[in-house]
Order: C-alpha cells, then structure tokens, then sequence
C-alpha cells in the first residue's frame, strides 16, 4: 500500500521580491505551490517555521538569510514532522535563498534520516532558478533519491498548475 505524500516547504509571507518589485504577499508563493501539490495528491501539508521568525523588511529578511548561510548555522524550528517512518515520498518547497534553499530547510532535513525515501524538490525565485539546492539536499540526505524537481518563478506561481501537474504525475 503506498501512503500519501508528505509535503514540507518554507514560505515567507510578507514583503517579497516578485517581477523585480518588493510587495507584499498575503501568502508566500512556496505555500501556494505547496497547495497545488495537496490537491493533487491529496499529501499532507506541513509548513516549517523558525522560532525566530525573520524580519518582515524583505532587505532585512535577505541579509539575516545571508548571514545563516554564510555561518551554516541552523535556526530552530517551532515544530517537527511528527512521524516520517510512513513517508515514502517527500515533496520539499523552499524558495531559492542566495542560490539555495532557507537555512529552516537545512535545519529539517539534517535532523531526519531519509534512507529509502524520495525526495521531490519544488522550489519558487526570481530568476536563479534551483541554484545549488539539489546538491545541497542530496549531501544531507545520502540515502534518499532525490528527483530534479522544479523550479517555478514567483510572479508565474499562480499559473503553474500544468507543471506542478506534471511534476506530481512523474511520480
């Protein structure tokens, strides 16, 4: 019997960069791809947030994600998958953060085994596409098969239902 997926993603609300403007987003667009995911294939959503949420000034928000990356350093989260021995598939949303995924991704991906679980990234930018992530996830997770997923640019996010489509019916 193959279970449903589990979909864990970051998003930011707020003040983003999207078509080369800061606005602000009722609903980051990780989430909403994240929820096309769910509908698709009825998988159970699970949104990582950090115990420090980030500075709402998108400028602000960039230069603490920089400092994270440049420092490894891994902030906690203010909650944990409860149970992922079930889990066969992963779907894994983030946006595209100096060329890889939040430092919160890091941060969950490293306090899991994922041996024998498929890891599908999903991941929104503005125009850097996945950057490193990929390498980046495969290197945390060594016993996991991670698929290329994609790479959806924010201001297209609400039109992407044919490739979040595709992308689930590759599984």
């Amino acid at each position: 019997m193959t279970t449903k997926p589990l979909i864990v993603y970051y998003s930011r609300r707020g003040e983003n960069y999207l078509n080369g403007t800061i606005v602000s987003l009722p609903k980051g667009n990780t989430e909403v791809v994240a929820e096309k995911i769910a509908r698709l294939t009825d998988g159970r959503l699970f949104r990582l947030e950090t115990v420090e949420p980030y500075p709402e000034n998108y400028d602000e928000c960039t230069r603490r994600a920089q400092r994270e990356l440049r420092a490894d350093d891994r902030p906690r989260l203010s909650a944990d998958v409860d149970d992922l021995s079930a889990v066969e598939t992963l779907y894994l949303g983030f946006p595209n953060w100096w060329g890889t995924m939040p430092m919160a991704v890091h941060t969950f991906l490293s306090a899991h085994d994922f041996t024998g679980k498929t890891i599908v990234p999903f991941c929104t930018h503005e125009g850097s596409g996945m950057g490193h992530a990929l390498a980046d996830i495969r290197r945390l997770c060594p016993g996991a098969t991670v698929e290329e997923g994609v790479a959806i640019r924010g201001g297209r996010v609400a039109t992407s239902d044919e490739i979040v489509r595709k992308l689930v019916e590759r599984r």
